[in-house]
């Protein structure tokens, strides 16, 4: 493996920035009842009138129960978006450095790199929907800080070989960020198994799919303590709120429900697979390890309105490149699955 030299891509300025501290973060209880006089809080209850805990400790304890992993390893953020903008941030100078993405994948990636002054370099994967190792490590170049893979992919479903990735790990000197949004649909193992063999390597997970919490928007990113600590430097305070932070907890603690609602996905996911061969207007279904699968159909355009018109809302991914004429449908409830099929089946 190359050798990888943190402290050549963060960014002078937040290498030498000092982080905000917060009221929270200055006091060390001392096992009594405290009086807060030192937030400008109001003082009156109503459970959300002190701010939350800045380092979300009680969370990120949890997380590191069910995953493994040290809380030092952990930062939490307003979404998976958050998240990946404090890299950008952190380690790419703007109009100067790029990125490198992996077409078709989730778009936030390029949005976010408009977003920062980041050149984003494309290369599209191959017809499998894998990574072209070899077209990506031709053009990184000495300001390339970060390559983006999201396995299992948006919106393909496919996850990446292990040989691509860890091809990448090696040969690459900047941040490999692998995306596991849907890692909890796959029965490939997460790569936070093998997150301290390699000190480049940033994984993102979400509670917003397996656990059934989007509206709550939080994000989790693992690392090396070393980039956890640059991020924290950059992360505003208070990015978690207190209702976040509570409901999380409570849903991380009941594991028996996820795991429940998880297995029906995938019970679901079988079903719908086998019945979209079924169905004449349907022309190719993709492998998926993800909680959505991806149709390629004879019209797309054609079969999204019409599927519109019967109250099916599905995703039309035909103008993203490797996609024409696609569909992505989440998988949904057993009757939801079943109001889809019946419309595919009656659509002409």
């Amino acid at each position: 493996m190359r050798k990888f030299e943190l402290n050549k891509l963060v960014r002078p300025n937040v290498d030498g920035l000092k982080p905000y501290s917060s009221a929270r973060d200055e006091y060390k209880s001392v096992g009594e009842e405290m009086v807060f006089l030192d937030a400008n809080e109001n003082p009156f209850p109503s459970d959300v009138n002190r701010y939350p805990d800045p380092q979300q400790r009680n969370l990120k304890a949890e997380l590191g129960k069910i995953k493994g992993i040290a809380a030092e390893n952990i930062l939490l953020g307003n979404g998976s978006d958050e998240v990946l903008d404090l890299l950008f941030r952190a380690f790419c100078e703007p109009g100067i450095e790029n990125i490198i993405t992996l077409p078709p994948t989730y778009g936030m990636y390029s949005v976010l790199a408009g977003i920062n002054n980041i050149e984003n370099r494309e290369v599209l994967l191959s017809r499998d929907f894998q990574p072209q190792v070899q077209q990506i490590l031709e053009i990184v170049d000495k300001n390339t800080k970060m390559i983006f893979l999201c396995s299992p992919n948006n919106p393909t479903g496919n996850s990446f070989s292990e040989e691509s990735v860890t091809e990448i790990l090696k040969n690459f000197d900047g941040l490999v960020v692998i995306d596991e949004a849907y890692i909890d649909f796959s029965e490939k193992a997460s790569w936070l198994k093998k997150l301290k063999n390699y000190p480049n390597l940033v994984i993102t997970q979400t509670l917003s799919k397996a656990y059934g919490l989007a509206g709550i928007r939080l994000g989790i990113l693992y690392a090396s303590v070393e980039i956890i600590s640059i991020l924290n430097r950059i992360k505003p305070p208070y990015n978690v709120n207190q209702l976040t932070q509570e409901r999380a907890l409570e849903e991380l603690k009941d594991r028996e429900k996820v795991n429940m609602q998880v297995a029906d996905i995938l019970k679901e996911r079988a079903k719908l697979n086998k019945a979209l061969k079924g169905i004449e207007l349907v022309k190719e279904i993709y492998d998926s390890d993800a909680n959505f699968i991806l149709v390629k159909v004879d019209d797309a355009n054609r079969r999204y309105e019409q599927l519109l018109e019967k109250g099916i809302v599905v995703r039309n991914r035909s103008s993203q490149p490797l996609c024409e004429n696609t569909l992505r449908s989440t998988v949904g409830t057993k009757s939801e699955n079943e109001k889809l099929l019946e419309a595919l089946k009656a659509i002409q």
